[in-house]
């Protein structure tokens, strides 16, 4: 059995929300719920959701890095 697309990307937002918020992704991982496809591929049937405020975007925005 491999990963599904959707399911690598439920890995990817599961990491990126523990990385935003700084905590544990444990957690996150052992509440996903699998099933599969009709290739036979695994899909995660509760990705994680977060939202990012736009605040973030503009911080972001006005910092300079390299030779800037």
């Amino acid at each position: 059995m491999k990963l599904s697309n959707q399911a690598m990307g439920a890995i990817m937002m599961a990491l990126q929300k523990s990385l935003m918020e700084q905590s544990d992704i444990t957690p996150v991982l052992k509440s996903f719920e699998f099933d599969c496809d009709d290739l036979g591929a695994l899909i995660v049937n509760n990705p994680p959701i977060f939202s990012v405020k736009e605040e973030v975007f503009q911080a972001e925005k006005n910092k300079t890095s390299g030779s800037d």
